[in-house]
């Protein structure tokens, strides 16, 4: 028996796996978050949906405790567990609306909402004000409803903290540990309900290779961007997953 048929892929699939996985994990090494939105969204043209959730909730897993030595002290605690509040009640939420409204709909939607900020916020919006508790739980609500609606969970969360004007370091650092909690918490979920299964064990492992390797890469991209540099970069890449997804959208009508 052959490695690649432990994957249950060919070798062009395994070799676009990983650079996708490489790519993805740069980014994530140096925004804090994207991993999720570039993976699905490449996977999807190479395995069906069913099987890229569990890997990617594993991968994401994985990531995050390889980022730890470059945002552990960085990492703003209060925020995050106040993000859980909201998220923990709004996942629920957006598993019994998935029920009623069409995901495709939602999905556009949202693109529109983060593009239509991220265009605001490079124009100079900010607003210190929804820097309080009620704020941040309403935003994890926003976002666990949206995360059982949608692959962009993450992407309000990452709104909030530019808009109120958070550092860099705590934006990364603050995201990649929100992330690491609530992917561990799904994956768990994805294990004992039997989604995963030795395929999914054997396509993670040569992946998990490349993940220390980009987010050394997307590290030192950090270190050497400037605060306005970062807010920049964080702000097209937004703009780009959104359009991505609105272009998928497109394309499966």
């Amino acid at each position: 028996m052959s490695l690649l048929s432990l994957f249950e892929v060919n070798l062009s699939t395994g070799i676009f796996l990983l650079i996708v996985v490489f790519v993805a994990s740069i980014v994530r090494g140096f925004n804090g978050f994207g991993f999720s939105a570039i993976c699905v969204s490449s996977f999807s043209f190479v395995l069906p949906a069913i099987e890229i959730i569990p890997i990617i909730l594993l991968l994401e897993v994985l990531i995050s405790i390889f980022m730890i030595p470059y945002i552990w002290n960085k990492i703003d605690w209060k925020f995050v567990f106040q993000l859980l509040i909201g998220i923990i009640i709004g996942s629920p939420i957006g598993l019994y609306l998935l029920k009623f409204l069409p995901q495709i709909f939602i999905h556009i939607f949202i693109c529109l909402i983060v593009i239509f900020f991220s265009f605001l916020l490079m124009g100079g919006y900010s607003n210190k004000k929804l820097d309080n508790t009620t704020t941040k739980i309403i935003t994890g609500g926003i976002s666990g409803t949206i995360n059982s609606l949608s692959t962009l969970g993450g992407m309000p969360v990452a709104l909030l903290l530019l808009i109120v004007g958070i550092q860099p370091a705590i934006i990364r650092g603050s995201l990649a540990a929100l992330f690491f909690l609530t992917d561990a918490y799904a994956f768990s979920l994805s294990f004992f309900g039997g989604i995963v299964d030795l395929t999914t064990i054997y396509r993670t492992l040569p992946l998990i290779i490349i993940l220390p390797l980009g987010v050394s890469v997307g590290n030192k991209f950090f270190i050497k961007s400037k605060e306005k540099t970062y807010r920049k970069v964080v702000f097209y890449f937004l703009i780009f997953i959104s359009i991505i997804g609105l272009i998928r959208i497109v394309n499966n009508f």
